[in-house]
């Protein structure tokens, strides 16, 4: 690997647990909304490059109810990080944005030059708007400095070492949780809304193999968006779901709840052109995250 020490922020997470390179951290010892802990950690790491994966996140319930702090969190985070990387002469930071960063009003499917039209969708905003100013602060880190900072778009990602928590997950982990406990109690297994919402479902490990590769060899200014091209609606994922733990009958769509986006579909067409990734499936995906799921419980992030 080129790089000899990378500094990765949020090592634990769904994303940096899947890196099978890097030091992490102890966010108990470093906590990079606090600016002088973001410089102690650079400074005590020394890395010749950070992937910057650290943030506070959550499924739509928490998007709905948390966001000032999903705003400040965020933003303090993302500031902090890229400004004590670039005072002490890191020269590649490589971030993550989020596809929530995307306005309902640009024409789908969303595509790296549409990042900053219009305002994100209402129920992201706050986190939304996070997210883009990472992007401006690397571009003007790059621009100004000549500093190798630059960001990536993953889709939706889901899979092995997933917060399953049912009130902060994401919508494939939650729902396999939700799965695991309708599969013991004998209760309906609930899907928020009509299960018609479209997302690009990335799996872990294929996040974390393009990260590496994008580490590497995507030096851009302009961000890059991880896309299979491949939408699935939710309620097909939810009766994999269901099928999986044998509970196809108790499925169950509750349309009094919010749905979110009804499609978010990102183009992966400037990957494809460069990178010709095999993604892997939604049935695959799926497949693993339960068995890897089930194989761990109760040890996994609830």
């Amino acid at each position: 690997m080129k790089y000899k020490n990378v500094l990765i922020t949020g090592k634990t997470g769904s994303v940096g647990s899947n890196l099978n390179f890097g030091t992490g951290f102890p966010s108990s010892s470093y906590d990079l909304r606090n600016p002088l802990h973001a410089e102690k950690l650079i400074k005590d790491v020394n890395p010749d490059a950070i992937v910057h994966c650290a943030a506070k996140v959550g499924g739509l319930k928490y998007h709905l109810e948390e966001k000032y702090s999903l705003f400040y969190d965020n933003i303090t985070i993302n500031t902090n990080l890229i400004h004590s990387a670039k005072e002490l002469g890191v020269d590649r930071v490589l971030s993550f944005l989020s596809s929530c960063i995307f306005s309902d009003s640009v024409p789908l499917p969303y595509c790296e030059k549409n990042i900053h039209h219009s305002e994100p969708a209402q129920v992201h905003y706050p986190y939304g708007y996070a997210k883009r100013m990472l992007d401006v602060q690397s571009k003007i880190c790059y621009e100004k400095f000549g500093l190798k900072y630059n960001c990536i778009v993953p889709t939706n990602i889901y899979g092995i070492n997933d917060n399953y928590n049912s009130e902060t997950g994401h919508v494939i982990a939650v729902l396999i949780h939700r799965a695991f406990q309708a599969s013991k109690t004998g209760d309906d297994f609930i899907v928020w809304g009509d299960g018609k919402q479209q997302r690009d479902f990335l799996f872990t490990q294929d996040v974390a193999n393009l990260t590496e590769w994008a580490l590497e060899n995507y030096f851009d200014k302009e961000p890059l968006i991880f896309s299979s091209d491949m939408p699935t609606e939710i309620g097909y994922a939810a009766e994999l779901i269901a099928k999986k733990f044998g509970i196809e009958n108790k499925l169950i769509f509750d349309t009094s709840k919010p749905s979110g986006q009804k499609i978010r579909k990102l183009s992966g067409n400037k990957l494809a052109s460069i990178n010709k990734f095999k993604f892997t499936s939604i049935e695959d995906g799926i497949s693993e995250s339960v068995d890897w799921f089930l194989e761990n419980h109760p040890n996994v992030r609830l």
